[in-house]
């Protein structure tokens, strides 16, 4: 199976396929509202802004799984991450990312990551990093600032 293969629900609930994403390099990032790493979206915005036209695309994945910090709907998700950080990239329906409920791109991207090793997702903004190929080339810690991501963003979208 080919990470252009699942389906995921976007924040207004319109079914795609990843393949949508097919030749871009794909960020995909865990996300919350009400957690201290939240101003990360400033920087996946930022960082979005600077590569999309190169072709990178960050996806964002709200999550409630840690301290309940993504309380909300898919409406308050997407108005707040509008009117708070201008976010433009592409938000998603919330899911889970770990157990036994856990949504099957998560399960992908765990258990393909180099460097992950299958391990759960620890906090909120864990990020893993897709090539245009559709491989999974990194993961990073959830206190992996966006910024400190462009070199390797750079490194992907030059391949």
């Amino acid at each position: 199976m080919s990470i252009y293969d699942f389906s995921v629900t976007t924040i207004t609930g319109e079914e795609k396929t990843l393949a949508e994403y097919k030749g871009k390099v794909m960020l995909i990032v865990n996300t919350a509202s009400q957690c201290g790493l939240t101003p990360q979206y400033k920087g996946l915005q930022a960082l979005y802004e600077r590569y999309r036209d190169r072709g990178l695309v960050v996806l964002a994945f709200p999550c409630n799984q840690f301290a309940g910090q993504e309380p909300g709907t898919a409406e308050e998700i997407a108005a707040f991450c509008d009117r708070t950080y201008g976010v433009t990239f592409p938000v998603f329906a919330k899911i889970d990312v770990n157990g036994p409920h856990a949504h099957p791109l998560y399960q992908y991207l765990k258990a393909n990551a180099p460097n992950g090793d299958g391990q759960d997702i620890e906090w909120n903004f864990a990020k893993f990093l897709v090539d245009r190929a559709g491989n999974v080339v990194k993961r990073f810690e959830p206190s992996v600032q966006p910024e400190e991501l462009a070199d390797e963003v750079e490194r992907y979208l030059n391949d």
